[in-house]
């Protein structure tokens, strides 16, 4: 949990980013699985979508209404704004899953202010689930919309007890990593590949107990760090420092973490 040090975020903020979230859940789900969805190549050669782009028009929109001076960074338009307050949002995280009507995708939503992040929300409407967490407020899941139950992390100290998800073997290939990968899963009671956002929010709620991604953009990582550590884990990049962008992501339930980012070779491993 956050330290009495570590500023506390506003409940009206993490308000507005539910209701942010609500309205993205009513047009991500209105285009799902629809078959005159249109996709197109990024110069990344990464898919998108126009419900990505229009999800994210909106919650900009929405915001330049109700926080006219606030910062918004986002995957599909960059940057707009300056000031010490910054909203960071993914429109489709797993736009790869949802154009192939796989329903593993979320929309993550954060905000950052003075270098802090402060919210966290990610909702996955097709899974009918959302995780979210305030610094200092804790860390929550239910359908869209629900009340919301605390979650918190799991108590398993022993990888031979823990499970394990990781995303994109590729993504490990290209990192030359593969034999580590291969070592820590040897060395956990299981393994599965869940992928992207899933991963940490089922570490956050205590299903998993270690979370990887090997490449990663700051808008896929900045929500789910303030619900991983919110809900009493850890979250760090493959180098053992807390950030959301680092390129890379580790989230276990604290136990594991040391263990985990030196089978991993991390060149920090402690704290």
């Amino acid at each position: 949990m956050t330290s009495p040090a570590t500023p506390h975020a506003d409940p009206a903020d993490l308000a507005l980013a539910l209701r942010l979230c609500d309205l993205a859940d009513t047009m991500t789900a209105a285009a799902f699985r629809r078959r005159d969805l249109v996709v197109e190549t990024k110069p990344d050669l990464t898919p998108v979508s126009e419900a990505d782009r229009a999800v994210e028009e909106a919650v900009r929109a929405e915001l330049a209404h109700v926080k006219p001076g606030d910062a918004v960074l986002g995957e599909e338009f960059g940057e707009s704004g300056q000031g010490p307050r910054r909203w960071i949002i993914d429109p489709i995280d797993g736009t790869k899953n949802f154009v192939r009507n796989i329903p593993v995708w979320a929309t993550l939503l954060a905000l950052e202010e003075d270098g802090q992040l402060l919210v966290g929300v990610v909702s996955a409407p097709a899974l009918g689930r959302r995780w979210w967490a305030g610094r200092g407020l804790g860390a929550f899941a239910d359908v869209p919309g629900g009340p919301g139950v605390p979650i918190a992390v799991s108590h398993i100290k022993e990888l031979g007890d823990a499970q394990l998800s990781y995303a994109s073997a590729e993504g490990w290939g290209k990192r030359d990593m593969v034999e580590h990968i291969i070592e820590l899963s040897a060395k956990c009671w299981r393994t599965r590949g869940f992928g992207d956002f899933w991963s940490h929010m089922l570490v956050a709620e205590g299903a998993c107990d270690i979370g990887l991604d090997p490449a990663v953009s700051l808008w896929d990582l900045a929500a789910l760090q303030v619900i991983v550590e919110e809900a009493g884990g850890r979250f760090t990049d493959l180098e053992g420092i807390a950030r959301p962008d680092g390129g890379s992501a580790v989230s276990t339930n604290g136990f594991l973490h040391n263990e985990a980012l030196a089978i991993l070779g991390s060149r920090s491993s402690a704290q």
